[in-house]
């Protein structure tokens, strides 16, 4: 859940989670669905599939235990170097130095890495590992990642009450605030797409899901169009689902969401559905007082928001 994601956002949603499934076992035997709805609204969402995933592998691979082996632990899914590292370390206290965002920052600046982000990650890694003691790896994995969250921050860190302050380069400089250095990033190309809000009149919603691959892979949506580069609003219609007597009005304006790799815009057409309308094939109808516990990613939360307003 903090691979990309603050404590604070997170807090809420661990605690849900350990209630709902306080063991691997329980969240192994949970269906994917109820997974994805209890993580929506975190983002970043092959997170809950590797998430759940990887629970029925420890349970099915290891007897329902973490492995120990740093290789072993890199084999499931969902657990790359990082996380692998920071659970034997942590965890099992075995020699190992997990490199988070915090940590990049404060090793950055203790050697004045001058090489940018992300070509500068195999030195920067070389360069923690190089400070790791012989005893405690977990304390100090620990400590690492809270001196980059509380002191060594982004902006104005407070280097007076570093206990590095005198053997770090760039304080020395005095131009630690540059550190790490990173390529300009690149923005994604706008794309557009149609969204379609079929609202049958016993007040329901027709939701489908999304393919388990891909973005937002298995989690729920209004019916709509593909999200193009070329996306011509003017001919948004044809893509409206197959639904007896629709008729299809535009909501002004459009809904506009960031993705990490692109922009995206989407038109919102509206349709009012007889009671007896049967769903298409592939899709549902859902309560509207109960689309908030549906698995809804944000960006759906914003359409069907734009469509009732």
């Amino acid at each position: 859940m903090l691979q990309q994601t603050t404590v604070k956002a997170v807090a809420p949603y661990y605690a849900r989670f350990l209630a709902k499934w306080p063991t691997i076992e329980a969240l192994a035997a949970a269906d994917l669905e109820d997974v994805l709805r209890a993580w929506a609204g975190l983002g970043y969402y092959a997170r809950a599939r590797n998430l759940h995933g990887c629970a029925k592998a420890v349970v099915e691979r290891h007897n329902a235990k973490f492995p120990e082996d740093i290789e072993a632990l890199r084999a499931l899914p969902g657990i790359g170097d990082y996380t692998a590292a920071a659970i034997v370390a942590i965890a099992h206290d075995h020699p190992a130095v997990p490199v988070d965002g915090n940590i990049e920052r404060v090793i950055a600046r203790l050697f004045a890495v001058e090489q940018q982000l992300p070509g500068a990650k195999p030195a920067i890694k070389r360069l923690a590992s190089s400070l790791l003691p012989a005893k405690r790896s977990g304390d100090f994995a620990q400590a690492m990642m809270d001196l980059g969250a509380t002191i060594c921050s982004p902006k104005r860190p407070a280097c007076a009450l570093c206990p590095w302050n005198r053997a770090c380069a760039a304080n020395a400089r005095g131009d630690q605030e540059t550190f790490p250095r990173k390529a300009p990033k690149r923005e994604g190309k706008l794309r557009r797409g149609a969204a379609f809000v079929a609202l049958r009149n016993d007040a329901s919603v027709l939701l489908r899901r999304r393919p388990e691959k891909g973005l937002l892979g298995g989690m729920s949506e209004v019916p709509g169009s593909e999200w193009t580069h070329d996306f011509d609003f003017d001919r948004a219609q044809r893509f409206a689902p197959s639904i007896a007597r629709a008729r299809w009005r535009r909501v002004p304006g459009v809904v506009r969401h960031v993705f990490t790799h692109f922009p995206l815009e989407l038109a919102v057409f509206v349709a009012r559905i007889p009671r007896a309308a049967k769903a298409p094939k592939g899709a549902r109808w859902v309560r509207l007082a109960d689309a908030p516990r549906e698995a809804l990613p944000n960006v759906m939360r914003k359409v069907l928001a734009h469509a009732l307003d």
